[in-house]
């Protein structure tokens, strides 16, 4: 009953939503500054990851600086949040640049772009030091956006997803009506899947009713409490279609210059202490909820084939030729990712030893 409760809860959102959520500009009064940051998300652990990150902000603050946040449609829709945060309607958001990426396809190589060998953390590291948010503060300048974005929590490579029955071989893929979200839709399509790109809460809906033939979320976390457990028993893990992501805070420009360098620092400082936060925290709960799928739920787990993941990176050597050869910047930020993964990872690759190796030794 109880997770019947949360599940209807996880999918209708908090009730922070009407008229007394409306965005107002950062308030400054005798308390401080608040800056009130929608989410993108109704319930679940990534509205717990957005208060994280407020909590953070806060309690460094001392209460001089309050991140506010309103649940997933409190103000506007997902697809319109960075709009609102632009013109000022929202001071904040916190979403993924997935959901934005129809105004540039360069926005998903900020976080779900091909795969150079890297994961999440090495993508965040091109980001921090690597010369990525310079890169991202260009395409802002470009696009005539004013906001000013911050990147943190490194998301675990996302599942290929929940599909009618175990998938065996890429051919398996041709055809499948399929939900997923950013460039990881044209790399889907170019393997012959027909992609449909849903909000979370409709994709255990969608898969119910047969609109849909396969989908994926993010984690199995995510997974469980949409119930896609109670419309598909085949949950694949691992894949090149989103391996690395994260989330993006974006922040009214205009609204960020006018803080004081202690609380703009207080910013920057608690998304990068976020990403130890999210990563220690998610990977526990992915893993628990993991089992909760295959032992209370009676998931078959099975890890994606090898020739699915290299159908893949063949789609995404397609999809971002096509897409560079028209688009300068694009190709701009990718020779930027792969000088950095290159470098980064020929010493992490030889530097680092064979974890499944020494897990095998002591687990089988």
């Amino acid at each position: 009953m109880t997770e019947n409760l949360n599940r209807r809860k996880f999918l209708r959102g908090s009730a922070v939503a009407g008229a007394a959520a409306l965005a107002t500009p950062a308030i400054a009064d005798g308390h401080g500054v608040t800056l009130k940051m929608q989410a993108a998300w109704g319930g679940g652990i990534f509205l717990e990851n957005a208060q994280s990150f407020a909590a953070r902000v806060n309690e460094m603050s001392g209460g001089s600086l309050t991140i506010e946040v309103l649940s997933v449609d409190a103000v506007v829709k997902t697809s319109q949040m960075q709009d609102a945060v632009h013109r000022g309607v929202l001071d904040a958001a916190h979403y993924v640049p997935a959901y934005w990426y129809g105004k540039s396809k360069a926005a998903s190589l900020f976080g779900t772009g091909p795969c150079f060998g890297w994961s999440s953390q090495e993508v965040l590291g091109w980001v921090y030091a690597g010369g990525g948010q310079e890169l991202f503060d260009e395409l802002m300048s470009e696009l005539r956006l004013n906001v000013v974005s911050f990147f943190n929590s490194p998301m675990p490579a996302q599942p290929m997803g929940w599909f009618k029955e175990q998938i065996t071989d890429a051919s398996q893929m041709e055809g499948l009506k399929y939900r997923t979200v950013g460039l990881a839709a044209d790399v889907l399509l170019e393997m012959g899947m027909s992609v449909v790109q849903l909000p979370g809460g409709e994709i255990q809906p969608a898969m119910k009713s047969g609109l849909i033939d396969a989908a994926e979320f993010n984690n199995p976390t995510s997974d469980r409490d949409f119930g896609m457990q109670d419309v598909s028993k085949h949950y694949h893990l691992a894949s090149f279609h989103q391996s690395q992501e994260f989330f993006e805070v974006t922040i009214n420009k205009d609204k960020f210059n006018a803080l004081s360098d202690d609380h703009k620092a207080i910013i920057k400082n608690a998304s990068m202490a976020e990403n130890s936060g999210f990563y220690w925290g998610n990977t526990k709960r992915y893993s628990d909820d993991l089992l909760k799928l295959q032992e209370a739920d009676g998931v078959n787990v099975y890890r994606t084939p090898d020739s699915v993941m290299e159908a893949q990176l063949a789609a995404w050597d397609k999809v971002t030729e096509r897409i560079a050869s028209d688009d300068p910047f694009f190709a701009k930020v990718m020779d930027s990712q792969k000088a950095y993964a290159k470098n980064v990872m020929n010493y992490l690759n030889l530097n680092q030893p064979d974890y499944k190796l020494a897990y095998n030794h002591y687990f089988g």
